[in-house]
């Protein structure tokens, strides 16, 4: 429920802070005084759209928040609050939106960030606000179903059977298209088989490329190599003997002279031990050289031969390259993996293709045995929508009689939908195998008729609160066992149109049936209804420096005695007070 609603900013509303109780709270107001506003900021604050005219004249920003409980039985919303590792501030809960004149908003559910969307499903999980636009949503055929499936409490049948028609959904389309795309497999199965070929062919071996590579340069460049090798060779160890030039022989020289003086100077023995190190290296160095050059030779044949294989693999590399590889990265050791991976999986996708037909026939297999498992699901619902409809029926045309409708008959039509198209056999929907409308005999002996032909804007609230007394276990029937919904606060806007009399006392009766459930949240004009509640805010419009602002206050025995005086007469006369203190000793007992 709701324990504090704050607004800033918003419209005519400066800076307001609400603080409301459980039960059946009223919201009255001289007409214009703001009412509507503070129903707005709700909504604002349920998901609804933001526009920049909301914010305060002057102002650059405007903000709604509420602090929030939630019931321990809502488990959809600790389920919705557990997958976003958002938690309860000992079990309270902060929502709080907000919208810049540059058309920017924020949202948050404690300190984290939400979408309009994540806000709109989390606060439905809270929130049930009734307008007029839910008079609209009445007459939308689509929701007929929800409603009588929620009265039943279907929501553990429903998504079993929606499981299972996604899932027939899913085995028909694939069943498609192997049958549509059976040229394209065939073409596909060529392509691949060829390449599979062509690389088993190739007898590629890893770090090849890169051998090539090395070995086509060796030798393409082999004069040049070749002159290298033999200055490189001279310097070491084949210089003209008698100059005695090269590394080696100068190493030797050094040693031997170095050796007489170590005879003489001990001191020398390290550096005479260091030029030993040098020579043996020389020596070791010169040999491995001399085996190199002596290997060394051109070989024009084995240089051709190199060329076209490295051709090979370059076609192969850049043939078979995977697509998220450009051809200018694809140039390492990673090459000849890449050519063997395209060949590996391409065997994988045969074996799928050429499975083909033990898949259509299981895919086939599966479509028979869900088609069965669906037809007796969606029985199953038929057959509960069905009882559940009667029973329905029979405790929304009650609530009507005494809601002022007493010649009028409720029915909700449930009808299979083949049947309504004049087809044979189940035709399976998303949600079942009904079609369910909602319909209405206004007066005795009058046919039943869809309720947009029939029923007026006040008829259409009357309806609705019927249908919510009942939904949230308030009728006060044994014969109605509705699903406990987990919507723990209802906002109820103009459900007083078009209504007085013993009609405005019905309504708010069941409106107060329905706050020992839930917490109401009701704007009325009605006076009638007014005394029927636990709890009573007067809105009032005010004018202070020059602005008009809107505030909100809490009413206690007096003020709410004037109060429900005013809405009786238009002013707080002794006949109006009479009236008033008539009705409040009326309905306190009955309020407690």
């Amino acid at each position: 429920m709701i324990e504090e609603l704050s607004v800033k900013n918003f419209a005519l509303i400066e800076s307001l802070s609400i603080s409301l109780d459980s039960g059946f709270t009223v919201l009255t107001g001289e007409t214009g005084a703001g009412k509507s506003i503070i129903v707005g900021s709700l909504g604002f604050l349920l998901g609804g759209k933001p526009d920049v005219d909301l914010i305060r004249s002057g102002s650059t920003e405007a903000s709604v928040s509420a602090v929030l409980t939630i019931d321990k039985n809502n488990l959809e919303a600790f389920e919705w609050l557990n997958q976003r590792d958002i938690e309860l501030d000992d079990s309270r809960i902060i929502v709080r939106r907000t919208i810049k004149s540059n058309g920017r908003s924020s949202i948050y559910v404690q300190d984290a960030p939400v979408s309009r969307n994540d806000l709109s499903e989390f606060m439905s999980l809270l929130f049930d606000l009734h307008g007029q636009h839910n008079h609209e949503s009445l007459l939308r055929k689509e929701t007929h179903r929800v409603y009588l499936d929620r009265f039943l409490g279907l929501d553990e049948e429903l998504q079993s059977y929606h499981k299972v028609f996604l899932e027939l959904s899913d085995k028909r389309k694939a069943l498609e298209a192997i049958n549509t795309n059976e040229r394209d497999r065939e073409a596909r199965l060529e392509i691949l088989s060829y390449g599979i070929e062509e690389i088993t062919k190739a007898n590629i071996k890893a770090g090849e490329i890169k051998e090539l590579e090395a070995e086509t340069q060796r030798l393409g460049d082999f004069e040049k190599l070749s002159i290298h090798v033999n200055n490189a060779a001279e310097s070491l160890y084949d210089a003209d003997k008698s100059s005695g030039e090269s590394l080696l022989s100068s190493a030797r020289q050094s040693r031997t002279a170095l050796e007489h003086a170590a005879a003489i100077d001990a001191s020398l023995s390290p550096i005479l031990k260091r030029l030993e190190d040098l020579y043996y290296e020389a020596e070791d160095l010169s040999a491995e050289f001399r085996d190199y050059r002596d290997k060394l030779s051109y070989d024009p044949q084995r240089l051709e031969e190199a060329e076209e294989r490295l051709n090979l693999l370059y076609r192969l590399k850049k043939k078979y390259r995977p697509q998220h590889k450009s051809a200018a990265s694809n140039t390492t050791e990673e090459d000849e993996k890449d050519i063997l991976a395209y060949k590996a999986e391409a065997e994988a996708e045969i074996e799928a293709l050429t499975g083909t037909e033990q898949n259509q026939e299981k895919i086939k297999e599966d479509i028979a045995r869900l088609e069965k498992d669906l037809i007796l699901k969606a029985k199953n619902l038929s057959g509960k929508r069905q009882e559940g409809a009667l029973r329905l029926n029979k405790g929304i045309t009650e609530i009507l009689s005494s809601l002022g409708m007493p010649k009028a008959e409720f029915a909700a039509q449930v009808l299979q939908k083949s049947a309504k198209e004049g087809r044979e056999g189940l035709i399976f929907g998303p949600w079942g195998a009904d079609d369910i409308e909602f319909l209405i005999s206004a007066n005795t002996g009058e046919p039943l008729k869809d309720l947009s032909r029939i029923a007026s804007g006040g008829e259409l609230s009357r309806i609705m609160l019927a249908i919510k007394t009942i939904l949230y276990g308030a009728s006060g029937s044994p014969d109605l066992k509705p699903s406990q919904g987990d919507v723990e606060t209802l906002v109820f806007d103009e459900v007083d149109t078009g209504i007085g009399g013993e009609v405005a006392l019905s309504v708010g009766e069941y409106l107060a049936r329905i706050g020992k459930e839930k917490q109401i949240f009701c704007v009325t004009h009605l006076a009638s209804i007014a005394v029927r509640a636990d709890n009573h805010l007067r809105v009032e419009k005010k004018v202070i420096s020059n602005r008009t602002i809107t505030e909100v206050s809490a009413l206690e025995t007096e003020d709410r005695r004037q109060e429900i005086a005013r809405m009786l007469a238009g002013d707080s006369g002794t006949a109006a007070l009479a009236h008033a203190d008539d009705l409040l000793i009326r309905y306190a007992g009955q309020r407690a």
